[in-house]
């Protein structure tokens, strides 16, 4: 049995049966260290910002933890996003419990498929009141002055099949027993599946709150007992849009209270869906696009806040928009601006479509007998030609840095890439541009 966790001075002078009430907080997937690859934004002072988010969003939640008073802090698993490069991110994290253990506040973590025992090779001495579950077999912790157990087991690599859940202890009579589980239980299709469970299995183990990890959303399965993914502390591209923090559980007389959300997010991603359909011109485009983008500039206020635009409708303007594609977004950017300093266009989709009833422009002689737009949609049919298209996508991707291309969904869509082509040839063939 681990030796109890320190607990705060204002703790240690009560009498332990008289500790009927107390808050912690549940945080997971920290992912410090992690690059934000994914991030398409070509100021490089911006993207800084943007890699240096997680570690902002940390210190917050060390700060509301410290200004809540809360008996203990639980890390469901992903502090680091992997190995360090240097000891900076590892000093960071060595610094922001400090910071907790002189406020009187224990931590308690278990490993993830990030940053199991075979995946971490470096190490930096953290306080005591630092505590980390064996990835040996499941444990208990006991907090005594709270009367509280805490069940868990870490990773000791990156891939875990078993079904961690069932190896957990028992339930301590008596006291508030809480499970740590780094899992993708009842299954998540943006997640590998590591250490595999059920919501059955983690009601059947009598616990009263279960703090999970894995899963980047916020996600209650179960209120009998509590059964929570946090969601991760900071988005880390445009798959993990919306609001991101952390958790404060209240317990009274044995029981849980309250979950309460805590939002300690600096920067946000967003998808904005923009109909151009029966828009004539550019410009009038532009305008559309920038009163989408008007009620974003609340968000940006607080925070950095990266959208991605994808347009969509039929417009006669769609090879021309396509056809620059610089050009437009050069004016989205600068639209974003005038709406706040900190909206950043992070990525710009065209798949508009050209009026079907509209009647090719006049082109230069030598295409007056045909009509390319028919000729381009013949070679987007070809087998052939979508089998090669493939393959070099293929090769392209296998090129890209590790993450960038599944971040950015780089050759999801060949029907989309082939229709912007298309589009692109058709703009300058057209000798009509933004």
């Amino acid at each position: 049995m681990a030796k109890p966790a320190t607990l705060p001075a204002r703790l240690k002078a009560c009498d332990p049966s008289s500790m009927s009430a107390f808050t912690f907080i549940h945080a997971a997937d920290l992912h410090l260290g992690s690059p934000l690859s994914g991030l398409a934004l070509k100021d490089p002072d911006i993207a800084r910002r943007f890699a240096s988010a997680g570690r902002r969003a940390f210190e917050d939640l060390v700060t509301a933890a410290i200004e809540r008073s809360v008996a203990f802090l639980i890390v469901a698993g992903d502090v680091y996003d992997g190995d360090w490069s240097d000891n900076t991110i590892g000093l960071f994290f060595a610094r922001q419990v400090a910071r907790l253990d002189r406020a009187g506040i224990p931590v308690i973590l278990v490993r993830g498929n990030h940053d199991a025992e075979s995946v971490i090779t470096r190490s930096i001495t953290l306080p005591a009141s630092v505590r980390s579950f064996s990835a040996t077999r499941a444990e208990t912790h006991r907090l005594d002055e709270l009367k509280v157990a805490l069940h868990g087991r870490s990773f000791p690599n990156r891939a875990v099949e078993e079904n961690y859940a069932l190896t957990y202890p028992a339930a301590l009579p008596g006291w508030f027993n809480i499970g740590i589980l780094h899992t993708s239980c009842t299954g998540h299709a943006a997640h590998a599946t590591y250490a595999p469970c059920s919501v059955a299995d983690l009601t059947g183990r009598g616990y009263a709150y279960w703090a999970l990890g894995h899963v980047h959303d916020y996600a209650e399965l179960a209120r009998d007992p509590w059964i929570v993914f946090p969601g991760n502390l900071q988005g880390r591209s445009i798959r993990e849009c919306g609001p991101k923090g952390a958790v404060a559980v209240s317990v009274a007389d044995g029981r849980v209270q309250g979950v309460e959300r805590l939002i300690v997010d600096q920067a946000r991603f967003h998808h904005l869906e923009v109909d151009l359909s029966g828009l004539a011109g550019e410009r009038e485009a532009v305008v559309a696009i920038e009163e989408a983008l008007r009620p974003l500039g609340a968000a940006a206020a607080e925070r950095l806040m990266a959208v991605r635009v994808r347009l969509h409708g039929e417009t006669p303007a769609h090879d021309r928009l396509a056809a620059d594609r610089d050009g437009l977004t050069a004016e989205i950017q600068a639209a974003a601006h005038r709406i706040h300093e900190d909206l950043w266009l992070e990525r710009l989709r065209i798949e508009t479509a050209r009026p079907s009833r509209a009647v090719t422009e006049a082109r230069p002689d030598a295409f007056a007998a045909i009509d390319p737009a028919t000729l381009l949609e013949a070679v987007d049919r070809d087998p052939e030609f979508r089998a090669r298209a493939r393959a070099a996508l293929a090769e392209i991707t296998a090129k890209m840095p590790g993450g960038l291309a599944e971040a950015e969904d780089f050759g999801a869509d060949l029907d989309a890439l082939c229709a912007e082509a298309e589009a692109v040839i058709l703009g300058r063939l057209s000798g009509r541009t933004c």
